[in-house]
């Protein structure tokens, strides 16, 4: 998802009002400019973004992450592009997976793209941080090239800036149903995948026991909501947005049914953690 840098609203800016009120929260995926409010929301909330993360989750994010990884089956030599990547946690972790192949036949390369300027700075120095890059700072000679193995990019879902037939895998963590146009984006990743290249789709769900979707909802809607607010000072209702775009999305059948239709097979469902969590993995045919 992407908009011109030269455009990005400041944090400070893109919390002044509300982006999601009552109203539009009834449906926020037929809100129609719900792609300026999404943008907006997460301009806002970078900063704290990864400290909500790991409370409202209780670090359970980085789990489900590292299974996404794991599904993908990453392999010598392949370009990764991760989609709606925030501040980069899955595409470090896919950078961590690629660069344990022994130089030069590591992954060629990994891509982090994401829609909202905000997040991309924070992106690049998680990145800049990490221990692989620290090492080539102290090592030149051992990791070279760790520093620009890890690309940033501003980019929509639904129009990436990246040629036809180019990646092996492409993911998208929690960000496909912040996507204007959800559908559209899914085609668009079968167009960058080569034919045989995997898709992974890490997205929030309800689980499907009774008790445990009550429950969850519970906290979900009445606590996490005032939480994660004071946490981020958040003025753009963002965390209001997130249950109710959860609750309000397409259902497991539905996305593996859009899957089929842009051309993926061999389509695999992980549900995680009770079912709050799904892993969606296709092939492109």
């Amino acid at each position: 998802m992407g908009v011109p840098a030269s455009a990005a609203n400041s944090s400070e800016t893109a919390s002044s009002e509300a982006a999601w009120t009552d109203p539009l929260l009834a449906n926020p995926h037929a809100v129609e400019d719900k792609a300026a409010r999404v943008n907006k929301m997460f301009s806002a909330i970078a900063p704290s973004y990864d400290l909500n993360n790991r409370l409202h989750s209780l670090w359970m994010d980085q789990h489900w992450r590292n299974v996404a990884v794991q599904m993908a089956g990453v392999r010598a030599e392949e370009r990764i592009v991760d989609v709606a990547c925030g501040t980069g946690d899955l595409t470090v972790k896919f950078a961590e997976e690629a660069f344990g192949f022994e130089s030069p036949a590591r992954a060629a390369s990994v891509i982090g793209i994401d829609f909202t300027y905000e997040m991309l700075p924070l992106a690049r120095e998680k990145w800049m941080r990490h221990s692989i890059v620290e090492h080539e700072r102290r090592n030149p000679e051992e990791n070279p090239g760790a520093a620009q193995f890890v690309q940033f990019l501003q980019g929509n879902a639904m129009a990436l800036p990246l040629p036809d037939n180019s990646a092996d895998i492409l993911s998208i963590a929690f960000g496909i149903r912040n996507v204007a146009d959800w559908g559209a984006a899914i085609d668009e990743f079968a167009r960058v995948l080569r034919p045989g290249g995997r898709l992974i789709i890490l997205e929030f769900s309800l689980p499907t026991n009774p008790m445990m979707c009550s429950l969850y909802n519970f906290y979900f809607r009445k606590i996490m909501p005032v939480t994660a607010t004071l946490i981020s000072r958040d003025k753009t209702g963002a965390y209001k947005y997130l249950p109710q775009s959860v609750n309000t999305f397409i259902s497991r059948e539905a996305m593996q049914e859009r899957m089929r239709i842009a051309g993926f097979g061999d389509i695999v469902v992980r549900p995680l953690t009770f079912g709050i969590c799904v892993c969606y993995k296709g092939v492109k045919q």
